[in-house]
């Protein structure tokens, strides 16, 4: 089997991504997808499916690194694969009835994209506030309230990651924010990103059983971010993390915009 041709414009793209990715925490997938979308004029389609793949590789890695901490909450995790799992998979159903490749489905996916990013900015945006009511909020849902909760979040999640590859990383930690209070955002955290594996995995497995997985361009991008998520990960803790988490929302507001009215 031939090696895959590596192009080194995906790989410096990568390693722009990655370094972000490693500095603020947000999936690459808010990032990388409108890139290959908007500046490689990639087929949305094919832009999601391949940063799907992309992604379950990354988060793999870090799912390791969470869970030798003990910094996952499986039980969370559980809950939000109940949505999820099953949400990708009508969605990939859906997918592969409409057409993947007509110019309907292009439009969908690039417009679900737009509000997704847009989504994922007013998360950033007001995270620490969120975080902040709940934190003072004395209301107590009911076990059953917070478990229908959880998994109908998995399930919107499953939705917007399947269409999109956005979603399971900012949107999906400020909801359980809200909804685990008490619990640590450390654990919050991997919890999120522990559940995130088997939703990519699962919907870019989809999305490559529908042909739209580019295996160059998703080794030309693992080439450039895995060494750009270490080094941002190392100056992380030197960089203004309230300032780049602003501009970072000003540049997904502006994409997301552009996505959604193109």
């Amino acid at each position: 089997m031939p090696l895959p041709h590596i192009d080194l414009l995906y790989s410096v793209s990568g390693l722009f991504v990655g370094f972000l990715v490693g500095m603020t925490g947000v999936g690459g997938g808010s990032l990388m997808t409108p890139i290959l979308v908007l500046l490689f004029n990639v087929h949305p389609a094919t832009a999601v499916g391949t940063d799907l793949l992309y992604a379950a590789a990354t988060k793999a890695t870090g799912t390791l690194v969470h869970g030798l901490k003990g910094s996952v909450d499986w039980r969370i995790t559980g809950r939000l694969a109940a949505g999820s799992v099953p949400a990708s998979m009508l969605t990939l159903w859906f997918l592969h009835s409409y057409g993947l490749g007509s110019p309907g489905a292009s439009r969908l996916i690039q417009f679900v994209l737009g509000g997704a990013l847009l989504l994922t900015a007013l998360s950033l945006i007001f995270r620490p506030q969120l975080a902040a009511f709940a934190a003072r909020n004395p209301f107590a849902p009911r076990p059953s309230q917070t478990l229908a909760a959880t998994v109908l979040t998995g399930a919107v999640l499953g939705v917007l990651v399947s269409l999109t590859s956005v979603g399971a990383g900012a949107i999906g930690v400020t909801v359980l924010l809200l909804l685990y209070p008490a619990l640590k955002t450390t654990r919050i955290v991997g919890s999120d990103i522990a559940h995130a594996v088997p939703l990519t995995l699962i919907a870019g497995t989809g999305h490559w059983m529908l042909g739209s997985v580019n295996w160059a361009m998703l080794v030309s991008l693992l080439l450039g971010s895995l060494p750009g998520i270490v080094i941002g990960s190392y100056l992380s803790t030197r960089a203004p993390e309230r300032l780049l988490r602003n501009m970072l929302a000003a540049t997904l507001v502006a994409v997301g915009t552009r996505l959604v009215l193109a």
